[in-house]
């Protein structure tokens, strides 16, 4: 009995390692199986995750180095376009007294302004002015006359009218420009002011004066002039010269010359409205002032580095026929510029005239005075500018 029961219980015991035996092969065979789906899974996830990365990087663009940047290749610079650092100008204005090539009908006589122009011709009148005219930039002379055919007269004494024809006489000058706010350019009334301007256009001589300005460019520089009467000194007429000043300016005007018609005839001394409207007017803008009408010279002054030309006198003047004074002269200032600005420098040229190439009559051809005669002008000059004040202007002649 003993012996069966140990055998039971030694088959009871084999069939439980058996068993337990068959549970860890089943456990090793499901880990095992485990193990293989993981490892599987999980290779295979990271070969679609090196995939993506991969194809990733393919698709997405490489940043482009950039070439390293060579200095720029400095271009031949074109004469015609390139603009020069500092650029010096230089700009020439002349002015001169009373230009009256005509005559007054009711005083003919052998030797008229008319009667030397139809003996001579035109040219005749200019032969003495040495080419003064031809040498600079800009001429502006005060133009006393009318140049018409009209008939009809003003009730003054002297009226004078020339043949529209002795426009010409302003061109064999070498005069650009003329002012015609005086007391003779209507002689023959706004008729006669009309013809005068149309004649002078016809000639392409400018004119300026009045309501009238004259704006021309000169080596790139815009230039203009502009012409008043100045009899008395008026709040209109200032208020008029204000603003003709800064409109200009604000058009990009560098230079402007005025010129006054004023003072007293044959007095050679400027009187305090003279003074007065030359320096409003250069306080207020104006880089030269030059005037005319007394028919003899006065002084130049310096005022605040600008010049006042007071009286130039008369000039070619066929208003008389033996002038008592002769003298005369043209002033000249030469304007500097840097970059289109205009500089302090001050460089002026005072050139004696005689109104008459002749001592003992007028035969209206201004002569270029040379040697005793030019300083003796000169001289007369400098002596009523000091009567103004002490003259320094002569320490800027060239």
């Amino acid at each position: 009995m003993r012996s069966r029961k140990v055998k039971n219980t030694e088959q009871r015991n084999g069939k439980r390692v058996f068993i337990w035996i068959m549970i860890l092969v089943l456990f090793g065979c499901i880990s095992g199986f485990s193990y293989y789906v993981y490892k599987k899974l999980y290779v295979e996830n990271r070969l679609v995750k090196i995939e993506t990365k991969n194809k990733l990087v393919e698709e997405t663009p490489k940043p482009t180095k950039k070439p390293a940047e060579k200095p720029p290749v400095k271009k031949p610079e074109n004469n015609n376009t390139a603009k020069p650092e500092n650029v010096a100008t230089t700009i020439k204005i002349s002015a001169a007294g009373d230009f009256t090539i005509g005559s007054d009908e009711n005083f003919h006589y052998v030797n008229s302004f008319t009667a030397e122009a139809n003996k001579h011709g035109l040219a005749y009148f200019t032969k003495g002015l040495n080419n003064i005219f031809k040498q600079d930039d800009l001429s502006t002379v005060n133009l006393e006359t009318t140049l018409t055919k009209a008939t009809k007269k003003a009730s003054k004494t002297f009226r004078f009218k020339g043949d529209p024809s002795y426009a010409k006489i302003l061109t064999l000058s070498g005069i650009e420009a003329v002012n015609l706010a005086n007391n003779h350019s209507h002689d023959y009334l706004q008729k006669g002011f009309e013809d005068t301007i149309d004649n002078l256009k016809k000639e392409k001589i400018g004119h300026f004066g009045y309501n009238d300005q004259y704006i021309t460019t000169i080596k790139g520089i815009k230039v203009a002039a502009l012409g008043y009467e100045g009899w008395n000194d008026s709040p209109d007429l200032r208020i008029k010269i204000n603003n003709d000043i800064q409109n200009l300016r604000k058009n990009g005007v560098k230079i402007i010359v005025i010129h006054f018609h004023w003072g007293i005839e044959r007095d050679y001394i400027p009187n305090s409205t003279q003074k007065n409207l030359a320096h409003y007017a250069i306080d207020h803008g104006a880089d030269l002032i030059v005037g005319h009408h007394p028919h003899v010279v006065q002084g130049i002054e310096e005022y605040k580095g600008k010049f006042i030309a007071y009286s130039l006198g008369n000039f070619m003047f066929g208003g008389n026929k033996n002038p008592k004074d002769k003298d005369t002269f043209v002033f000249q200032q030469t304007f500097h510029l840097n970059n289109g600005t205009l500089t302090n420098q001050k460089e002026i040229r005072v050139v004696p005239f005689s109104v008459s190439s002749l001592t003992y009559r007028n035969n209206y051809q201004p002569l270029f005075l040379k040697g005793s005669e030019a300083q003796r002008v000169k001289k007369k000059i400098i002596y009523y500018s000091n009567r103004i004040k002490v003259s320094s202007w002569t320490q800027y002649e060239k």
